[in-house]
């Protein structure tokens, strides 16, 4: 079966983003936010126990050190700095699922990190460095570096397809700060098509192979609570089969 993700938790003191009470009964993981793009301690622990009550697998969605620019500008970081930025984040969050009783579920890098990690070498190794503290797999793209990187350090990689994003011509993401609200019947059928057929049409018009272990939503789309219940009664009713 496809697992449906969402990165969310990410509003920070008294101001909030997305709606996870409306999202998370219709997904399977959750990629809780860890403080440096969004997110506080207690925005963290409010998201693993809404979590919990659904009964939700939580992972950390560390980011590069930009609260103000949302983690979606990319940041010119050694790798061993950043490997120690991870670490610290995925730390804290992990720390909150142990006082919940929970397991760390997996690690997805946020943003301009996950885009970096795609096409930087030292980037991809970094997260590897943090990855291999606490030994679960980490959500990637095909036909990227997160592919080929993340299997040589011995770390399983989930193949992610993106519901509520734009792909370029040459297969990769189109990340935008804002991201712009979706028609949950055309996201949802646009899903579909990647279980159906690995393919996702770009914005030139072109088909492009894409993963489909698992469905990522973003809490802060428009519209995401609409578009996550319809893309999973979609799935029910289409058997949420992978391609073979």
């Amino acid at each position: 079966m496809v697992m449906v993700n969402c990165d969310m938790g990410e509003g920070f003191g008294i101001w909030r983003l997305g709606d996870d009470e409306a999202i998370m009964p219709h997904i399977d993981i959750a990629n809780v936010a860890c403080g440096f793009h969004g997110s506080d301690f207690n925005h963290m622990r409010a998201t693993v126990r809404l979590a919990r009550r659904h009964g939700v697998a939580v992972g950390a969605h560390p980011s590069l050190p930009d609260l103000q620019g949302f983690g979606r500008r990319e940041m010119k970081i050694g790798r061993e700095e950043l490997a120690n930025c991870l670490i610290y984040q995925i730390g804290a969050l992990k720390g909150f699922l142990d006082a919940e009783g929970m397991t760390l579920n997996h690690i997805k890098p946020h943003g301009s990190l996950y885009g970096m990690a795609a096409r930087q070498r030292d980037t991809a190794e970094a997260i590897c460095d943090a990855a291999d503290i606490f030994r679960v797999p980490v959500l990637g793209m095909r036909g990227t570096l997160h592919e080929t990187v993340y299997p040589e350090r011995g770390h399983a990689m989930v193949a992610e397809f993106y519901a509520d994003l734009d792909y370029a011509d040459d297969g990769s993401l189109i990340i935008t700060r804002e991201h712009p609200p979706v028609d949950p019947e055309a996201g949802t059928a646009r899903c579909l098509r990647a279980l159906r057929e690995g393919v996702v049409r770009t914005v030139g018009g072109r088909d492009v192979p894409v993963g489909s272990e698992s469905i990522c939503i973003h809490s802060d789309t428009p519209g995401a609570g609409d578009l996550a219940r319809t893309l999973r009664r979609a799935l029910r009713q289409d058997g949420g089969e992978a391609p073979a």
